[in-house]
């Protein structure tokens, strides 16, 4: 009996120094930034950086992988604190973003069919673009709503979405679920951007949609820092050129525009 309990015991002692060795020997040393990067993020473990959640992403700042700003849910604010973890240079920071939809058609553009499928924006898109007259606008079925992570989208009783800017952190993880391509990220001082991306021209818009782009050129002609485009029968605000200044959305025949400031 004496025996098989010293023979447990020099076994156990033995296997207990044969682990500690191991321990020691394949030990992976880890940063402690990678935590302290990791606190610093918001913890959301959305994703919308391309990594494996916050974990992933602090590890890949760490490793210099990823840059200190890749985050874009934190903000400047994070950007900051992960910054001055990591020891470098100020960069500078990307101006807050929020989700924007490029449609204003909704109730205001005729439908071309009954769709009874599954209420799946991507499904319904299968079915020759949808029950849309516009091929090009919102289906409403809500994909944007349920994809994102921090409960900014919700569906009107029109069956569109609505964008509550302040919940809005700019994920991207929306802009990814839209079959349409009808959501962009857009500087969040911007107050102006088009609502709608048909390519159609303006007397087959005028039969299907109230507030579909005639590409009647208003807004390029007026725009006062030339920061209006139109191509493709599509027209566009760029950012950069763009003094906010609301001419754009106030000469729009259809107002396709959302406005921005009062223009003087």
């Amino acid at each position: 009996m004496l025996g098989a309990v010293l023979s447990l015991t020099l076994a156990g002692l033995l296997f207990g120094a044969l682990l500690a060795l191991a321990a020691r020997l394949f030990a992976v040393n880890v940063d402690p930034r990678v935590e302290r990067v990791k606190e610093a993020l918001p913890g959301a473990n959305c994703g919308a950086c391309g990594y494996p959640g916050c974990a992933g992403l602090a590890d890949a700042i760490v490793k210099g992988e990823a840059p200190v700003d890749a985050c874009p849910v934190g903000g400047s604010k994070t950007t900051a604190a992960v910054t001055a973890i990591m020891g470098v240079e100020s960069c500078e920071l990307k101006s807050p973003r929020v989700a924007r939809l490029l449609c204003a058609g909704g109730e205001n553009c005729v439908d071309r069919g009954e769709y009874g499928g599954l209420p799946d924006c991507a499904a319904a898109a299968l079915l020759g673009g949808g029950h849309k007259a516009c091929e090009y606008g919102c289906l409403g079925f809500g994909n944007c709503e349920r994809a994102c992570p921090f409960d900014a989208i919700t569906m009107g009783e029109s069956g569109f979405p609505i964008i509550d800017e302040e919940l809005c952190t700019a994920c991207g993880k929306c802009v990814a679920a839209c079959p349409k391509h009808l959501i962009e990220l857009v500087p969040k001082h911007q107050r102006e951007w088009v609502r709608c991306v048909n390519h159609y021209k303006g007397a087959v818009v005028r039969k299907i949609c109230k507030t579909g782009c005639i590409t009647c050129e208003s807004c390029v002609k007026n725009c006062p820092s030339g920061a209006m485009q139109c191509v493709d029968n599509v027209c566009h605000i760029d950012y950069d050129k763009c003094q906010d200044c609301g001419t754009c959305a106030a000469k729009c025949p259809v107002k396709c525009i959302m406005p921005g400031k009062k223009v003087s």
